[in-house]
Order: C-alpha cells, then structure tokens, then sequence
C-alpha cells in the first residue's frame, strides 16, 4: 500500500501526524511512485530557475540591454518573493489542502515562465521573474511539508537525502542548462528556451499531480494571520531593495533609511507573533527554542547567502575573466555537479549515522576548496585552464552534496507534524533569502570593484575577493553546525 500521503483516491486527511509513518513499505505503489517523482521534480524547477539565468547574463544583456542592477534583479526578483512568500505558502497548504495549493502555485509557475520566454525589454523579463518566484512560494513549502509527515526514522533520513540531492544538483545544473540552451540558439530564439523549458514540463506536474497526490490539511487548520502576512513581506522588502540599489545610486541617505524601517517593521511583526502564539500566528516563535531548528535555520539562511554570492560572481569571472563562451562555463557547472551528486550519495549512505559531522565536514571541505582555488586564480591568472581547476570544484560539489539533505533533517528533526507547514515554510525561506541576500551583497563584494570594466584583469582580481568571503562563511557555518544534533535518530512526534 502506498503511503497516505502520497497515496490515490479522493480521501481528505485532516491530522497529517496520521501519515507518518515507521518506515515506508519497501515496494511502493506505482502511484506513490509518481506522486513523489512529481513534487520533487516541482522543487527541481525552482532549484534550476534560481540559477538557470547566470550563465546565460553577458547575453541577456547584450539582448535586452540590461545594466549591472537589472542583472542582479533577474535573480533578486525571484529569490525575493519567493522568500518572502514561502512561510505564508506554508500556511496556505495547511489551512486549505497541500495538493490544492501545490496546483494553484505550479500552475502561476508555468504561466510566468512562458512570459519569462516571451519578454522583450529587462523591466518585462523582472516582471514576469517576480511572478514566477511567487508561485514557487506557493508550491515549494508543500514538498518539504510533505516529506516531513510522511516518513521517519532512516526512511525519512533517505527521503531527505533525496530532497537534499535535487537542491544540490538543481543549483548548479541550473547553470549548464543556461548554457547549453543559450549556446545552442534553437530556433533563434537565443536565451528564451531557459524559461520556456519550464512549460511543458509544469504542465506535466499539473496533470500528474491532480491525478496521483492525494489531499492533506493539517490538524484543526486555523486562519490565515493576515496581519502577519503584511507585516513580513514589507519587513524584508525594506531589508533587501537597499542592499541591492545601494552600491548603483551610491549609498545615498534613503537606503539607510530603508533599512532602519525594515528592523523596525521586523521588531513588530515578531511582537505581533508573540501576542498570536496561541491563536495560529503566521511563525510559530516557539520553533526558535530547538537549539537544532535556530542554528540549523542559520546555517540554512548562511548557505543561501555564500550560494547566491558565488555562483552569480563565479560565472561572470568564467566568461570575463576567462573569456569562456556561455557552453564553456556550463562545462565548469558539470564539475561542481558531479562533485555534488556524489556528495549527496555519501549523504543519503550514511543517513543519520554521523551525526552532524558529514556536514561539517562537508563545510571544512568548502573552505579547503575555497583557498585552493583562489591561489590557483592568484597564481595563474589568465592562464587556468577547466582542467587545472577540476580538483577544487569537485571538492566544492561535494561540499554542497554533504550539507543540503543532513541539514534539512536534522533540523526539522524534533519539529512537531502540525507545526510542519510553518517550520517548512521557515526553513525554505531562509535558503531563498540567503540567496536574495548573497546576489545583493555582490555589490559590495564584487561589482564595487569592477565597476562594470570589462577587463578580464579587474574581473578576475574581484572574483579573487568573493572567495575569501565565502570561504568565511563556510567557516562560520561549521560552527553553527555544532547545534546539530550528533545523530539524527530523533523523530517527531
């Protein structure tokens, strides 16, 4: 028997504790088979669309004539929505049905990556990104919600792993699919097949999800905390928009401003939550007492942060910097992925046996990768070469592998079942604005010194920079690794 969750038929679950279970049978159903393929296949679409545009930037710019803030509002203007969406959408589906939600987001997914493929001037193609981010706010939480309910013990460990696998892979064949399809020019149509892939493939989603996903609403469903919705989305929309227009409109007085607001609009939404936390507040703030959920969730926002400034520094260092054709550097995402597909199988073989140590592990491995690299840049400028810098990307891949599933379970580990849509909508937000954030600190890290100068000299001593920043953060997420627990044998109840 398929598990509950998962399952087929018409039923309508109200406890999704109920789906739980010890152990998922060992010869699924076909269609549990196909429901779990079709929610991660949802997640793989946002994991790639986070990242599918880097690649393919120096020719969106020629073709649309975008500046250095629009390029980082192609990226901004999804991860944006979608992180200040994701908690809200999390709450969505446990209020009114995950399956019903998941449709709802996939289907504004779908219909903005088609006006993503149709956009002819930057302030279109940011449009329709934003729109397609706030879908994925509204699909995204359901997955990891889902899995969360519906598995635990090893079983849950290995459902985790393979989460953890398409968000690893995801990310950074998001930027070999650029690539590719930005090369290839089928049809003429240049860097617009990168969206309009995402077409059939969310039509697919629709139709197999409203067949084999069944209907789930959490444990006595409450209202929507409307007044938190609108005390959040602005809180981080003041945070964000000055760090990312900073650097272009140099410091001016108002983006301070903006940021003092933020902090203050954020201080009375957590007070706001504080006075609901009985009656359904949007965040549950008792979440926060877990030691594992605080740093994990941390650790989580930093990872966002180091992901989203290196991969958008990193492909403008390949194609500047080196002078790679948009193909070439896809070559240089294959190695990061393959280094990533085998840290996720590490992972997934060890599930729950170590403990925290296979991601801090995977973070020392970070910074070791981090410095190689950047003596080898040092030393060899110009003149590195895909294969001279094999080694440090495999080591990075394997890295990204090692972190993203272990952290994942480990922190939602103790989180209760009908806490789950929070604690998932949490945990999701923190990677997406980590990501919102890391792009808009690029400005200070990487852009400040450039200055837009197409000289591969400039681009590669900036990008030379960004590493010791990252490198740093992957050394500050060890520690807070540490709140882990050291196994992860310990369920929900």
């Amino acid at each position: 028997m398929p598990s509950p969750a998962l399952g087929t038929g018409p039923q309508h679950t109200t406890d999704p504790s109920a789906h739980a279970v010890s152990g998922a049978p060992s010869k699924m159903a076909l269609a549990a088979r196909v429901a779990l393929v079709v929610v991660l296949v949802a997640e793989l679409m946002d994991v790639l669309d986070q990242s599918v545009v880097l690649t393919a930037i120096p020719t969106l710019q020629q073709s649309l004539g975008a500046g250095p803030a629009a390029v980082q509002w192609l990226t901004v203007g999804y991860a944006l929505p979608l992180a200040l969406g994701l908690i809200t959408g999390g709450r969505l589906g446990d209020t009114y049905g995950r399956k019903k939600i998941f449709l709802i987001g996939t289907a504004v997914f779908t219909l903005a990556s088609l006006l993503c493929g149709l956009a002819n001037t930057p302030g279109m193609l940011i449009a329709a990104r934003v729109l397609q981010g706030g879908g994925a706010a509204v699909m995204i939480p359901q997955v990891l919600a889902t899995l969360h309910v519906t598995f635990d013990g090893k079983h849950r460990s290995r459902a985790f792993g393979l989460y953890g696998a398409v968000l690893s892979i995801g990310a950074v064949l998001g930027p070999v699919l650029g690539g590719v399809l930005t090369e290839a020019d089928l049809f003429g149509l240049g860097w617009r097949p990168i969206f309009l892939i995402n077409v059939p493939i969310g039509l697919a989603v629709i139709l197999l999800g409203g067949r084999f996903l069944t209907e789930s609403t959490a444990h006595k469903a409450a209202r929507l905390d409307v007044t938190g919705m609108l005390l959040s989305a602005p809180a981080v929309v003041l945070i964000v928009v000055p760090l990312t227009e900073g650097h272009a409109h140099h410091w001016p007085l108002w983006c301070f401003a903006l940021l003092a607001a933020g902090l203050l609009v954020l201080a009375v939404f957590l007070r706001h939550q504080q006075r609901r936390k009985n009656d359904a507040p949007l965040v549950v703030l008792s979440l926060f007492r877990g030691k594992a959920f605080s740093g994990g969730l941390s650790a989580q926002l930093l990872l966002g942060l180091l992901s989203g400034m290196f991969f958008m520094t990193w492909t403008l260092y390949l194609q500047r910097g080196l002078g790679m054709s948009p193909l070439q550097a896809a070559g240089a995402f294959v190695l990061i992925a393959l280094g990533e597909m085998a840290g996720a199988v590490i992972a997934m073989r060890t599930a729950g046996r170590f403990g925290r140590r296979v991601p801090q592990a995977g973070a020392l491995i970070a910074v070791i990768s981090m410095a190689v690299y950047g003596i080898q840049i040092s030393s060899q400028q110009a003149g590195l070469t895909l294969l001279a810098m094999t080694g440090p990307l495999l080591l990075l891949g394997v890295a990204f592998g090692t972190i993203g599933g272990p952290l994942a379970d480990m922190s939602l580990a103790k989180v209760l079942h009908h806490d789950a849509g929070s604690a998932s909508g949490l945990f999701n937000t923190a990677v997406h604005l980590g990501i919102a954030l890391g792009t808009a600190l690029t400005a200070l890290v990487f852009f400040s010194a450039t200055n837009g100068s197409p000289d591969n000299a400039v681009n590669r001593e900036a990008f030379t920079g960004v590493l010791w920043w990252v490198g740093g953060a992957f050394a500050v997420m060890w520690a807070l690794l540490l709140f882990l627990p050291k196994h992860a044998n310990s369920q929900a109840g």
